[in-house]
């Protein structure tokens, strides 16, 4: 049964690159050589393979890289360190007007504007500007 590796390198600039390779100590003397000039790793050698996961199926594979890649740093070094349940707290979001921040009791049954906002997404609207596009 052949495997498949996904894997996340540390690159000389602090930089990380994830990959997808069925053989990751092939892959990893490319890397180091520099067998690709136009590839990311190129000029930012050395790399240091800091992770790795195997894979029986090419297409999950593939899929994890995916995900991996649009992970946030601090997401990619939760798995880096094994810690895997952190990942959920590095999930949620942060973002004011998320609707897991707003109180419980208070529902969308109105349409009309919340006069109650937070001060500092008053400044955010008040300051923004309209733009046409």
């Amino acid at each position: 049964m052949k495997l498949y590796f996904v894997y996340i390198l540390k690159c000389s600039d602090g930089s990380y690159y994830t990959g997808v390779t069925s053989d990751i100590e092939t892959r990893m003397v490319q890397h180091q050589s520099g067998k690709y000039p136009e590839s990311y790793t190129h000029k930012r050698r050395p790399v240091e393979l800091v992770f790795f996961c195997e894979f029986n199926d090419v297409v999950q594979a593939i899929a994890f890289e995916k995900q991996v890649k649009g992970w946030s740093r601090k997401k990619k070094e939760a798995i880096i360190n094994n810690n895997w349940e952190k990942l959920k707290e590095l999930s949620a979001c942060q973002n004011i007007s998320h609707s897991d921040n707003f109180e419980q009791n208070k529902g969308f049954d109105s349409a009309q504007p919340d006069n109650q906002q937070p001060d500092n997404l008053k400044r955010r609207i008040k300051n923004d500007t309209h733009r046409k596009y």
